[in-house]
C-alpha cells in the first residue's frame, strides 16, 4: 500500500499542477532524493519535483488490539491491521532558485486545498486505501540538518508531509475457532448462548 499511496499522491499533484499552469507535463517524480546530486539521477528528474519517502512509522493510536474477526457464524484469527504514517519529502530542484520556490509553493497550495483523500472525493484512490490524511510536518533546524545529512546531499528547497491512515492488512487468516458455548464453574455447568 505504500507505493500505491505515493503513486496516487504523485498523480493527483501532477494533475493539479497541469491545471494551474495550463501545461500537460509530468511535474512530479517518485524517486530517492538522495540520488539527485550523485550523478545517478536522470537529467529529466533534475528539473522536477521529487517525491521521496524518508520515514515510515507505525501509528500506535490507531492500532487495533483484536486479533480475530467474525464472519458467517465463525471466528477467524488473523493478525491485526498495521496503521502507518508515511513521511514524504517534496524537493524542488529547478534550474533557478526562484523557480524552485514557486514549485514548492504550488505543492503547499495543493495540500492546503486537499488535506484529505477518500473514495468519495478521489475516485482514483486504490480500493484497498480507505482514506489518506496529509498534514505538513515541520522540522527544527537541527532535525532538518540531520535529515539532509542522512540523505547525503546539500539542502534544496523542500517540504515534509506526514501521510496517515495507510493500512497494511494481509487477508490471510491464521486459523479458525468455534464460539464458546459452555463454561464450567465449579461443579455447575452454565450454558452461554452465543449471539
Amino acid at each position: 500500500m505504500v507505493k500505491e499511496a505515493l503513486d496516487f499522491l504523485r498523480i493527483e499533484l501532477d494533475s493539479y499542477l497541469n491545471l494551474k499552469t495550463f501545461q500537460n507535463t509530468e511535474w512530479v517524480s517518485l524517486e530517492n532524493v538522495a540520488f539527485i546530486n550523485d550523478g545517478n539521477a536522470n537529467s529529466e528528474s533534475k528539473s522536477k519535483i521529487i517525491l521521496s519517502l524518508v520515514n515510515v512509522e507505525e501509528d500506535n493510536v490507531m492500532k487495533q488490539q483484536e486479533n480475530f474477526s467474525r464472519a458467517e457464524g465463525r471466528i477467524l484469527y488473523k493478525n491485526p491491521k498495521i496503521f502507518l504514517n508515511l513521511f514524504i519529502l517534496f524537493t524542488t530542484n529547478a534550474t533557478s532558485y526562484p523557480d524552485s520556490l514557486k514549485k514548492l509553493s504550488m505543492v503547499m497550495q495543493f495540500f492546503q486545498a486537499n488535506p484529505v483523500f477518500d473514495s468519495l472525493t478521489s475516485p482514483n484512490l486504490d480500493a484497498k486505501i480507505e482514506k489518506l490524511l496529509v498534514k505538513m510536518h515541520s522540522l527544527s533546524f537541527e532535525q532538518l540538518n540531520h535529515l539532509w545529512g542522512v540523505l547525503g546531499g546539500k539542502y534544496m528547497p523542500s517540504v515534509l508531509y506526514k501521510v496517515t491512515q495507510v493500512v497494511i492488512d494481509e487477508d490471510a487468516t491464521s486459523g479458525e475457532a468455534a464460539y464458546i458455548k459452555e463454561i464450567q464453574i465449579g461443579e455447575k455447568m452454565k450454558k452461554i448462548v452465543s449471539s
